[in-house]
């Protein structure tokens, strides 16, 4: 088995990645996304780390399929408890809209640092980049920390410290991104979100304000509007 994950069949294996994608896209497949991690998951379990290393390179710059290049990574232990700082930013090189932002720091910088993997000081260099991708990926990674399907079991501190150091950021994909990270902090410190909110009342966008309060009192970021009869 280990012959089939040798560095020299990377490329092939990307390849037949690829192919499966684009067969998912033409047939309009549900979860196409996740069902083709979980089966590759599944084939490349024997694989080294080295090896789910290099693969999610190739298709991260042959092939620009930066979710699943993170996806696999984060969901192969032994690759995942490889990679550090370098490694995490290797993979967000290049983010350049709120799409690929997401992917990198929802499937993989996130998870890294509420694994250990990365340090918060790595987190708080990309809050005071001039670059508003970084500064995006900065809170966006703060998601892990507080949604369960990542693992997060709430952190405040950590989540708020981010908030603090982009509070007069009213960059639109910087503050559509605090709205992000304080809500999914409500279901685990409302008060603290609250506090927040109120102590910087008047730096905070307004869709901050707005947002994140619709959520502390209706448990929706927009509640919908009840028609006149």
């Amino acid at each position: 088995m280990e012959d089939a994950f040798k560095p020299e069949h990377v490329k092939d294996v990307a390849s037949d990645i690829i192919t499966d994608i684009e067969k998912a896209r033409v047939q309009n497949l549900p979860n196409k996304g996740h069902v083709l991690r979980r089966k590759y998951s599944a084939k490349l379990k024997a694989a080294g780390a080295a090896f789910i290393l290099a693969l999610a390179r190739e298709l991260l710059t042959t092939y620009h399929e930066r979710w699943l290049a993170c996806e696999l990574i984060r969901y192969h232990p032994s690759a995942f408890s490889t990679i550090g700082e370098k490694e995490v930013e290797a993979f967000g090189d290049g983010i350049n809209s709120w799409g690929s932002v997401d992917q990198f720091a929802r499937s993989l910088a996130g998870p890294a640092w509420l694994n250990g993997r990365i340090a918060d000081g790595l987190i708080h260099k990309w809050a005071s980049s001039e670059d508003r991708w970084w500064r995006r990926a900065s809170l966006v990674s703060t998601v892990a920390l507080n949604v369960r399907t990542h693992g997060g079991t709430g952190d405040t501190p950590r989540t708020l410290e981010i908030c603090r150091l982009l509070v007069n950021d009213h960059d639109d994909m910087v503050v559509k991104a605090m709205s992000w990270a304080l809500r999914e902090l409500v279901i685990h410190d409302p008060g603290a979100v609250s506090g927040f909110i109120n102590d910087h009342e008047q730096v905070l966008a307004a869709r901050v304000k707005r947002e994140v309060r619709n959520k502390l009192t209706t448990g929706a970021k927009n509640p919908k509007r009840k028609l006149c009869p």
